[in-house]
Protein backbone atom coordinates (compact mmCIF):
# COMPACT_ATOMS: atom_id res chain seq x y z
CA UNK A 1 0.00 0.00 0.00
CA UNK A 2 1.77 3.11 -1.22
CA UNK A 3 -1.06 5.66 -1.23
CA UNK A 4 -0.27 8.45 1.22
CA UNK A 5 -2.59 8.71 4.20
CA UNK A 6 -3.78 12.24 4.96
CA UNK A 7 -3.37 13.35 8.57
CA UNK A 8 -4.68 16.61 10.03
CA UNK A 9 -3.25 17.78 13.33
CA UNK A 10 -1.19 20.24 15.29
CA UNK A 11 2.41 20.23 16.49
CA UNK A 12 1.43 21.03 20.12
CA UNK A 13 -0.98 18.07 20.10
CA UNK A 14 0.42 15.02 21.95
CA UNK A 15 -1.77 12.64 19.98
CA UNK A 16 -0.64 14.14 16.67
CA UNK A 17 2.96 13.64 17.74
CA UNK A 18 2.14 10.08 18.81
CA UNK A 19 0.75 9.20 15.38
CA UNK A 20 3.43 11.03 13.40
CA UNK A 21 6.07 9.01 15.25
CA UNK A 22 4.12 5.79 14.58
CA UNK A 23 3.92 6.56 10.85
CA UNK A 24 7.64 7.34 10.67
CA UNK A 25 8.65 4.17 12.47
CA UNK A 26 6.27 1.96 10.49
CA UNK A 27 7.28 3.49 7.13
CA UNK A 28 3.66 4.33 6.33
CA UNK A 29 3.49 7.04 3.64
CA UNK A 30 1.60 10.11 4.84
CA UNK A 31 0.91 13.76 4.24
CA UNK A 32 0.25 15.96 7.24
CA UNK A 33 -1.75 19.19 7.32
CA UNK A 34 -1.51 21.57 10.26
CA UNK A 35 -4.12 24.12 11.26
CA UNK A 36 -7.75 24.94 10.43
CA UNK A 37 -8.59 21.25 10.28
CA UNK A 38 -12.35 21.48 9.76
CA UNK A 39 -11.98 23.76 6.72
CA UNK A 40 -9.24 21.67 5.13
CA UNK A 41 -11.16 18.42 5.55
CA UNK A 42 -14.39 20.00 4.30
CA UNK A 43 -12.57 21.27 1.18
CA UNK A 44 -11.95 17.63 0.30
CA UNK A 45 -15.69 17.00 0.39
CA UNK A 46 -15.43 14.95 3.60
CA UNK A 47 -17.50 15.48 6.74
CA UNK A 48 -15.22 16.65 9.60
CA UNK A 49 -15.51 14.72 12.87
CA UNK A 50 -17.64 16.12 15.69
CA UNK A 51 -15.99 17.20 17.85
CA UNK A 52 -12.76 17.97 15.99
CA UNK A 53 -10.02 15.88 17.58
CA UNK A 54 -6.29 15.85 16.88
CA UNK A 55 -5.14 14.15 14.88
CA UNK A 56 -7.89 13.40 12.37
CA UNK A 57 -6.84 10.78 9.82
CA UNK A 58 -8.62 9.96 6.57
CA UNK A 59 -9.17 6.22 6.26
CA UNK A 60 -11.42 4.24 3.94
CA UNK A 61 -14.64 2.67 5.17
CA UNK A 62 -16.30 -0.57 4.01
CA UNK A 63 -17.53 1.24 0.88
CA UNK A 64 -13.99 2.39 0.00
CA UNK A 65 -14.93 5.97 0.87
CA UNK A 66 -12.59 8.20 2.86
CA UNK A 67 -13.86 8.98 6.35
CA UNK A 68 -12.44 11.38 8.94
CA UNK A 69 -11.27 9.05 11.70
CA UNK A 70 -10.08 9.87 15.22
CA UNK A 71 -8.86 8.03 18.35
CA UNK A 72 -5.27 6.87 18.06
CA UNK A 73 -5.55 3.50 19.82
CA UNK A 74 -8.03 1.82 17.44
CA UNK A 75 -6.35 3.51 14.46
CA UNK A 76 -3.03 1.93 15.45
CA UNK A 77 -4.66 -1.51 15.60
CA UNK A 78 -6.31 -1.04 12.23
CA UNK A 79 -2.95 -0.10 10.72
CA UNK A 80 -1.45 -3.28 12.24
CA UNK A 81 -3.79 -5.25 9.98
CA UNK A 82 -3.33 -3.14 6.87
CA UNK A 83 0.46 -2.68 7.00
CA UNK A 84 2.35 -5.92 7.73
CA UNK A 85 5.84 -4.57 8.40
CA UNK A 86 7.42 -3.06 11.53
CA UNK A 87 4.44 -3.78 13.78
CA UNK A 88 4.12 -2.19 17.22
CA UNK A 89 1.74 -4.62 18.95
CA UNK A 90 3.57 -7.60 20.54
CA UNK A 91 2.76 -11.03 19.16
CA UNK A 92 2.38 -12.49 22.65
CA UNK A 93 -1.24 -11.76 23.66
CA UNK A 94 -0.37 -11.41 27.36
CA UNK A 95 2.38 -8.90 26.62
CA UNK A 96 0.05 -7.16 24.17
CA UNK A 97 -2.44 -6.67 27.01
CA UNK A 98 0.23 -5.09 29.23
CA UNK A 99 1.10 -2.89 26.27
CA UNK A 100 -2.58 -1.92 25.89
CA UNK A 101 -2.83 -1.02 29.58
CA UNK A 102 0.30 1.12 29.41
CA UNK A 103 -0.86 2.81 26.21
CA UNK A 104 -4.17 3.69 27.86
CA UNK A 105 -2.32 5.04 30.90
CA UNK A 106 -0.22 7.24 28.61
CA UNK A 107 -3.19 8.51 26.64
CA UNK A 108 -5.51 9.04 29.61
CA UNK A 109 -3.36 9.70 32.69
CA UNK A 110 -0.02 11.07 31.46
CA UNK A 111 -2.14 13.52 29.46
CA UNK A 112 -3.35 14.87 32.80
CA UNK A 113 0.22 16.00 33.47
CA UNK A 114 0.39 17.64 30.06
CA UNK A 115 -2.94 19.46 30.20
CA UNK A 116 -2.50 20.46 33.84
CA UNK A 117 0.91 22.04 33.43
CA UNK A 118 -0.01 23.72 30.16
CA UNK A 119 -3.10 25.53 31.43
CA UNK A 120 -2.92 25.61 35.25
CA UNK A 121 0.20 27.78 35.50
CA UNK A 122 0.28 31.36 34.21
CA UNK A 123 3.67 31.13 32.46
CA UNK A 124 2.78 27.92 30.66
CA UNK A 125 -0.69 29.16 29.68
CA UNK A 126 0.85 32.32 28.24
CA UNK A 127 3.29 30.28 26.12
CA UNK A 128 0.60 27.89 24.90
CA UNK A 129 -1.88 30.70 24.32
CA UNK A 130 0.70 32.47 22.16
CA UNK A 131 1.85 29.50 20.08
CA UNK A 132 -1.33 27.49 19.55
CA UNK A 133 -3.20 30.15 17.51
CA UNK A 134 -0.20 30.45 15.18
CA UNK A 135 -0.29 26.69 14.56
CA UNK A 136 -4.07 26.61 14.18
CA UNK A 137 -4.68 29.84 12.24
CA UNK A 138 -1.35 30.23 10.43
CA UNK A 139 2.12 31.58 11.13
CA UNK A 140 1.28 34.76 9.18
CA UNK A 141 -1.81 35.63 11.28
CA UNK A 142 -1.87 39.45 11.73
CA UNK A 143 -0.89 40.69 15.21
CA UNK A 144 -4.30 42.11 16.12
CA UNK A 145 -6.08 38.90 15.12
CA UNK A 146 -3.43 36.81 16.86
CA UNK A 147 -4.00 38.68 20.13
CA UNK A 148 -7.73 38.00 19.90
CA UNK A 149 -7.20 34.30 19.17
CA UNK A 150 -4.66 34.03 21.99
CA UNK A 151 -7.24 35.14 24.52
CA UNK A 152 -9.88 32.85 23.01
CA UNK A 153 -7.64 29.75 22.93
CA UNK A 154 -6.35 30.24 26.47
CA UNK A 155 -9.78 30.87 27.98
CA UNK A 156 -11.29 27.88 26.18
CA UNK A 157 -8.61 25.47 27.34
CA UNK A 158 -8.40 26.77 30.91
CA UNK A 159 -12.16 26.28 31.19
CA UNK A 160 -11.65 22.66 30.13
CA UNK A 161 -9.19 21.78 32.89
CA UNK A 162 -12.04 19.87 34.53
CA UNK A 163 -11.88 17.29 31.74
CA UNK A 164 -8.59 15.92 33.09
CA UNK A 165 -9.46 16.65 36.71
CA UNK A 166 -7.02 19.52 37.15
CA UNK A 167 -8.06 21.89 39.92
CA UNK A 168 -6.76 23.37 43.16
CA UNK A 169 -7.54 20.18 45.08
CA UNK A 170 -5.79 17.82 42.64
CA UNK A 171 -2.84 20.00 41.58
CA UNK A 172 -0.44 18.57 44.15
CA UNK A 173 -1.42 14.97 43.34
CA UNK A 174 -0.76 15.57 39.64
CA UNK A 175 2.58 17.19 40.38
CA UNK A 176 3.73 14.38 42.66
CA UNK A 177 2.63 11.72 40.17
CA UNK A 178 4.50 13.42 37.33
CA UNK A 179 7.70 13.62 39.37
CA UNK A 180 7.40 9.93 40.33
CA UNK A 181 6.68 9.04 36.72
CA UNK A 182 9.86 10.78 35.59
CA UNK A 183 11.90 8.96 38.21
CA UNK A 184 10.34 5.63 37.23
CA UNK A 185 11.15 6.32 33.57
CA UNK A 186 14.71 7.24 34.54
CA UNK A 187 15.16 3.90 36.28
CA UNK A 188 13.56 1.88 33.48
CA UNK A 189 15.44 3.59 30.67
CA UNK A 190 18.70 2.90 32.47
CA UNK A 191 18.27 -0.80 31.58
CA UNK A 192 15.85 -0.85 28.62
CA UNK A 193 15.71 1.45 25.57
CA UNK A 194 11.93 1.05 25.26
CA UNK A 195 9.10 0.07 27.59
CA UNK A 196 8.91 -3.58 26.54
CA UNK A 197 12.42 -4.30 25.36
CA UNK A 198 14.70 -3.42 22.47
CA UNK A 199 11.96 -2.33 20.06
CA UNK A 200 9.11 0.18 20.49
CA UNK A 201 5.50 -0.80 21.08
CA UNK A 202 2.37 1.33 20.88
CA UNK A 203 2.73 2.19 24.58
CA UNK A 204 6.09 3.83 23.83
CA UNK A 205 4.43 6.04 21.24
CA UNK A 206 1.65 6.87 23.69
CA UNK A 207 4.15 7.98 26.36
CA UNK A 208 6.16 9.84 23.73
CA UNK A 209 3.17 11.84 22.52
CA UNK A 210 2.53 13.32 25.94
CA UNK A 211 6.21 13.71 26.80
CA UNK A 212 6.86 15.51 23.52
CA UNK A 213 4.92 18.37 25.07
CA UNK A 214 6.00 17.96 28.69
CA UNK A 215 9.69 17.84 27.76
CA UNK A 216 9.86 20.08 24.69
CA UNK A 217 7.01 22.60 24.78
CA UNK A 218 5.68 23.57 28.22
CA UNK A 219 8.11 25.45 30.51
CA UNK A 220 7.22 24.06 33.95
CA UNK A 221 7.22 20.31 33.17
CA UNK A 222 10.27 20.77 30.96
CA UNK A 223 12.26 22.07 33.93
CA UNK A 224 11.08 19.14 36.02
CA UNK A 225 12.02 16.65 33.30
CA UNK A 226 15.57 17.98 33.16
CA UNK A 227 15.76 17.84 36.95
CA UNK A 228 14.37 14.34 37.47
CA UNK A 229 15.13 12.34 34.32
CA UNK A 230 17.79 13.22 31.79
CA UNK A 231 17.23 9.80 30.19
CA UNK A 232 13.60 10.67 29.48
CA UNK A 233 14.67 13.92 27.85
CA UNK A 234 17.08 12.00 25.59
CA UNK A 235 14.48 9.26 24.94
CA UNK A 236 11.94 11.80 23.68
CA UNK A 237 14.46 13.01 21.09
CA UNK A 238 15.08 9.41 19.98
CA UNK A 239 11.38 8.52 19.84
CA UNK A 240 10.49 11.44 17.58
CA UNK A 241 11.84 9.73 14.48
CA UNK A 242 12.50 5.98 14.58
CA UNK A 243 12.37 5.67 10.81
CA UNK A 244 15.83 4.09 10.81
CA UNK A 245 15.36 1.78 13.81
CA UNK A 246 16.44 -1.81 13.07
CA UNK A 247 13.20 -3.66 13.71
CA UNK A 248 14.46 -6.97 12.31
CA UNK A 249 17.24 -7.48 14.85
CA UNK A 250 15.50 -6.16 17.94
CA UNK A 251 12.74 -7.75 19.99
CA UNK A 252 10.32 -7.38 22.87
CA UNK A 253 11.27 -8.90 26.19
CA UNK A 254 9.20 -11.89 27.30
CA UNK A 255 6.61 -10.87 29.88
CA UNK A 256 7.99 -13.12 32.60
CA UNK A 257 11.51 -11.79 31.97
CA UNK A 258 10.53 -8.11 32.12
CA UNK A 259 12.60 -6.03 34.54
CA UNK A 260 11.23 -4.89 37.88
CA UNK A 261 11.32 -1.32 36.58
CA UNK A 262 8.41 -2.11 34.24
CA UNK A 263 6.34 -3.45 37.12
CA UNK A 264 7.22 -0.30 39.07
CA UNK A 265 5.68 1.77 36.28
CA UNK A 266 2.58 -0.41 36.45
CA UNK A 267 2.39 0.27 40.19
CA UNK A 268 1.99 3.96 39.35
CA UNK A 269 -0.85 2.97 37.01
CA UNK A 270 -2.45 1.03 39.87
CA UNK A 271 -1.88 3.79 42.41
CA UNK A 272 -3.21 6.74 40.40
CA UNK A 273 -5.13 5.74 37.28
CA UNK A 274 -7.01 2.64 38.42
CA UNK A 275 -8.89 4.29 41.34
CA UNK A 276 -9.90 7.17 39.06
CA UNK A 277 -11.17 4.78 36.36
CA UNK A 278 -13.26 2.81 38.85
CA UNK A 279 -14.67 5.86 40.62
CA UNK A 280 -15.63 7.45 37.30
CA UNK A 281 -17.32 4.21 36.21
CA UNK A 282 -19.35 4.12 39.44
CA UNK A 283 -20.39 7.74 38.90
CA UNK A 284 -21.55 6.93 35.36
CA UNK A 285 -23.69 4.07 36.67
CA UNK A 286 -25.24 6.31 39.31
CA UNK A 287 -25.73 9.24 36.96
CA UNK A 288 -23.57 11.48 39.17
CA UNK A 289 -22.11 14.60 37.57
CA UNK A 290 -19.13 14.74 39.95
CA UNK A 291 -17.19 12.08 41.81
CA UNK A 292 -14.39 11.96 44.33
CA UNK A 293 -12.11 9.21 45.55
CA UNK A 294 -9.04 8.86 47.74
CA UNK A 295 -5.90 8.52 45.64
CA UNK A 296 -2.47 8.22 47.23
CA UNK A 297 -3.75 9.52 50.56
CA UNK A 298 -5.51 12.59 49.15
CA UNK A 299 -8.91 13.37 47.66
CA UNK A 300 -9.25 13.45 43.88
CA UNK A 301 -12.40 15.22 42.69
CA UNK A 302 -13.56 15.84 39.15
CA UNK A 303 -16.54 15.82 36.82
CA UNK A 304 -17.70 12.48 35.41
CA UNK A 305 -16.29 11.78 31.96
CA UNK A 306 -18.03 9.37 29.56
CA UNK A 307 -14.91 8.54 27.56
CA UNK A 308 -13.11 7.26 30.66
CA UNK A 309 -15.98 4.80 31.11
CA UNK A 310 -15.33 3.52 27.60
CA UNK A 311 -11.61 3.18 28.38
CA UNK A 312 -12.38 0.91 31.33
CA UNK A 313 -14.77 -1.19 29.22
CA UNK A 314 -12.14 -1.56 26.48
CA UNK A 315 -9.47 -2.65 28.96
CA UNK A 316 -11.81 -5.35 30.25
CA UNK A 317 -12.66 -6.41 26.69
CA UNK A 318 -8.96 -6.80 25.89
CA UNK A 319 -8.42 -8.89 29.00
CA UNK A 320 -11.51 -11.06 28.48
CA UNK A 321 -10.40 -11.81 24.91
CA UNK A 322 -7.31 -13.62 26.25
CA UNK A 323 -7.33 -17.40 26.48
CA UNK A 324 -7.21 -19.08 29.88
CA UNK A 325 -3.42 -19.44 30.01
CA UNK A 326 -2.70 -15.84 28.96
CA UNK A 327 -5.42 -14.62 31.31
CA UNK A 328 -3.59 -16.31 34.19
CA UNK A 329 -0.18 -15.01 33.06
CA UNK A 330 -1.47 -11.42 33.08
CA UNK A 331 -3.06 -11.82 36.51
CA UNK A 332 0.13 -13.28 37.95
CA UNK A 333 2.26 -10.55 36.44
CA UNK A 334 0.03 -7.69 37.62
CA UNK A 335 -0.44 -9.12 41.13
CA UNK A 336 0.51 -6.49 43.68
CA UNK A 337 0.56 -3.56 41.23
CA UNK A 338 -3.00 -2.42 41.93
CA UNK A 339 -3.87 -2.96 38.25
CA UNK A 340 -5.26 -6.43 38.95
CA UNK A 341 -8.36 -4.77 40.47
CA UNK A 342 -9.43 -3.85 36.92
CA UNK A 343 -9.57 -7.49 35.89
CA UNK A 344 -12.16 -8.78 38.34
CA UNK A 345 -12.51 -12.40 39.24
Amino acid sequence: MTEKIKMFGGTPSPYTQKMLSVFRYRHIPYTVYFGDIARKIAKLGIEPPKPILLPTILLKDANDELVATTDSTPIIRRLENEYPNRKIIPEDPALAFINYLLEDFGDEWVTKYMFHYRWYFEEDADVAGTILPLVEMGINTPDALHAKYKEFFANRQIERLWVVGSNDETAELIDLSYKRFLQLMEAHLSISPFLLGDKPSSSDFSFFGQLSQLVKFDPTPRKLAYKYSSRTVAWVDIMEDLNGHDSENTSWTALEESPDTLKNLLEEVGKMYVPALLANADALKEGAEVWEVEIDGAIWKQKTFNYQGKCLAWIKEEFNALNKDDNLRVKEYLHGTGCEILLGE
